[in-house]
């Protein structure tokens, strides 16, 4: 489906003389994406609800009414599709069966063959596009590098980028907002430590798509009995009863959620999925006596210094109808002028949903723009010494397009260049002067926003998204990656997790946080551009190596803002 824009809606809310203004849009783009829907669809089925009930105006609460009424109630249409179908969760069960035929054909396969050692990757080249070994000629002029003609013959500046209102004004804010002043020191004493390395690291060879089932198996089962062990002692449990065993008196199990069918979870296709020591059993899930609840599938039962500022924004960097950077340009220019300690920055950068890209209308190859799209970033900060962090996105036409995600490779960096830029896989978690960031550019919130069913949990849907990623220890519960990549080994101070939906800043006030004792501020900063407009990015003021008081540990964000570009 193709992506849906502020401009689409408003064109189509015109069309029936709808009165509306930015938050009713901004609303009904989230439930678009949310729900799948168009631009047009929505509208027509606000009309539809509008006019049933006296032309009910559009405001926010009557919009969060139209949700519950209309859209949570909009079924999918039945039959089967001639597409590709895939299951997004698998259980032990299906899984055990897979490993069984997986295991007879590995067996004929060995009689006959031994698997080759060495890798089999192989450069995407060819003869008419060889790989370029030279390097782009370093300009000192960021906007002179990322000329939008070298890139497509047709480009042209984005004329409602150029002209968009609100510049630099703050849409969302968190801490103290008054006395802060926005602008770092650039400091080369400031230092960004990835923490996972070793075997942990995204930089060694491996084999993806090469995944056995079995060792899929091996991890769902690891990661419930780890969580398991947490639950019993946080909760003083003596031990977790079978869940295919019938009793008459309470008892607590252990499993994992999962649906009955491959649609979507339900109040009624819930089901508990026992361990593998137990056979896997699966029971349904009466949910009808609880008051709240909040389920997704594959879930698990001072010393005083200068503060630090912290930038982050999220691709696209170019307008969806021009090839043109000018939205990274102008962060360019904000960068130089506040002068942040690091700046992390996320794909896309080269976004693989973009028109031209998607039509191959471009006049370099996919490496080129990248290359010189970091080029122009790495020369045009230089100044300002800011610490660059390079986050990829799976929307990246020219990376690997695989979840977790390795780190770009920019071998040709200088060594100063090296320096100052830290290179991380999607997602990770690194620190920066001892405060504990944790990030990843894969859009969890949508995903699990589709995914996940509530009931009077008293909360909002983001805030119980960044629950359940905090309590899973997972950067995707939804379904956890393969190994120890994704998980979340220990509570960030500070979680950013960019996405399509509505920009927020909170602060998690989780009652079940078993891992730490302190609280998590999570960060969505939105996207750079929206469609042919400007969008938002973020900026975090951070007290270096936060200390305990009273034995707690003390959150050391000072403020924060989402700020428009």
């Amino acid at each position: 489906m193709a992506s849906v824009t502020a401009e689409d809606i408003k064109c189509e809310l015109d069309t029936f003389n709808i009165a509306f203004n930015n938050d009713t849009v901004d609303k009904m783009l989230e439930q678009c994406l949310c729900h799948r829907l168009k631009g047009d669809e929505i509208v027509f089925e606000w009309f539809a609800l509008s006019s049933s009930r006296d032309q009910l105006p559009l405001t926010l609460a009557n919009l969060d009414q139209f949700e519950h009424e209309m859209l949570n109630k909009k079924k999918k249409p039945k039959g089967s599709s001639k597409g590709i179908q895939f299951n997004k969760t698998r259980d032990i069960n299906s899984i055990q069966e897979l490993i069984r035929a997986e295991e007879e054909e590995e067996s004929l396969l060995d009689s006959y063959s031994t698997p080759a050692k060495g890798s089999q990757k192989h450069a995407l080249t060819t003869p008419e596009h060889p790989q370029s070994k030279r390097g782009v000629a370093r300009l000192t002029s960021p906007s002179l590098l990322l000329s939008p003609a070298s890139f497509s013959s047709s480009a042209t500046p984005s004329q409602k980028y150029g002209t968009r209102g609100g510049r630099g004004e703050v849409v969302s804010s968190f801490g103290a907002v008054q006395g802060p002043r926005w602008t770092g020191k650039g400091q080369s004493a400031v230092r960004v430590e990835m923490l996972e390395g070793g075997e942990n690291s995204l930089i060694s060879s491996y084999k993806y798509m090469f995944q056995r089932l079995r060792d899929v198996r091996d991890v769902l089962t690891e990661k419930i009995e780890e969580l398991g062990e947490e639950l019993r002692s946080h909760f003083n449990i003596e031990e977790f009863s079978p869940v295919s065993l019938p009793v008459q008196d309470s008892i607590t199990v252990l499993g994992q959620v999962c649906c009955d069918s491959n649609g979507k979870l339900n109040t009624q296709s819930v089901l508990l999925e026992a361990r593998q020591e137990q056979g896997g059993r699966q029971v349904p899930v009466d949910l009808s006596e609880l008051k709240e609840f909040s389920l997704f599938p594959g879930q698990k039962w001072m010393r005083v210094r200068l503060p630090v500022m912290v930038m982050m924004a999220c691709g696209p960097y170019t307008p969806s109808e021009s090839l043109t950077y000018d939205p990274l340009i102008d962060l360019i220019t904000i960068i130089n002028k506040d002068r942040p300690d690091v700046c992390i920055l996320f794909g896309p950068f080269v976004d693989s949903k973009h028109e031209q890209i998607e039509k191959n209308q471009v006049t370099e190859t996919f490496e080129n723009i990248f290359k010189r799209c970091v080029d122009s970033i790495v020369e045009g900060t230089k100044g300002s010494g800011c610490r660059l962090v390079f986050v990829p996105s799976q929307r990246d036409v020219h990376h690997h397009y695989i979840y977790p995600q390795p780190p770009f490779n920019l071998s040709d960096l200088s060594k100063d260049d090296s320096a100052r830029v830290t290179l991380a896989p999607d997602p990770c978690t690194f620190l920066i002067g001892n405060v504990t960031f944790g990030l990843t550019s894969t859009d969890i919130l949508f995903h699990m926003g589709a995914e996940e069913i509530s009931s009077g949990t008293g909360t909002e849907r983001f805030s119980r998204i960044m629950k359940h990623m905090l309590t899973q220890r997972s950067y995707y519960p939804l379904y956890p990656p393969f190994q120890q990549f994704g998980q979340m080994n220990l509570t960030p101070d500070i979680l950013i997790v960019p996405s399509e939906l509505w920009y927020f800043i909170k602060v998690n006030h989780s009652h079940f946080q078993i891992r730490c004792d302190w609280l998590c501020v999570c960060v969505n900063p939105g996207r750079l551009t929206k469609g042919q407009v400007g969008g938002t990015y973020g900026r975090l003021l951070i007290q270096p190596n936060p200390v305990l008081v009273e034995g707690k540990r003390v959150s050391p964000c000072i403020a924060g803002q989402v700020v428009k570009i």
